[in-house]
């Protein structure tokens, strides 16, 4: 299984990014746990994961303060990883995009635009158009190189 994920921390001094160990995780609390680490280290504010697997489907997951973590899939599929993300997001048909479309609106990204991404984009370039609308597009450029 190839994948990039990576957690993107908004600090006074703007979004600091590093990858994520998503290999190990054996559920979402896993995942929620690595998101509260780095929201710590940011102060408490908002802490998004950006999760790619190969040319396949992206999902994001925000935590905001001591709020649950919410999250988006592109495309729902059957494999270990995205089975991660199903508590955050529910259940849809196999290929089908959800969760919460609109966790970030706030950051320059909508709901219809988080879905025309996922249509129309390979995951990989979804991500980083997200990215650099949210503020971060350069800490995402480095951690993918």
């Amino acid at each position: 299984m190839s994948y990039f994920a990576a957690v993107f921390a908004r600090t006074p001094q703007g979004w600091v990014g590093t990858e994520a160990a998503l290999a190990e995780a054996e559920s979402v609390d896993d995942i929620a746990d690595q998101l509260r680490e780095a929201a710590v280290e940011s102060y408490g504010d908002s802490v998004v994961l950006l999760v790619e697997q190969e040319d396949d489907w992206f999902a994001i997951v925000r935590l905001d303060g001591d709020d649950e973590p919410r999250a988006y899939v592109s495309a729902v599929r059957d494999d270990r990883l995205a089975g991660l993300f199903q508590p955050l997001v529910g259940d849809a048909p196999d290929g089908d995009p959800s969760g919460d479309a609109s966790l970030l609106t706030d950051l320059g990204v909508d709901g219809e635009q988080l879905g025309e991404l996922g249509e129309r984009s390979l995951p990989g370039d979804a991500l980083l158009t997200i990215a650099e609308a949210a503020g971060f597009g350069e800490e995402f450029d480095r951690l993918r190189d």
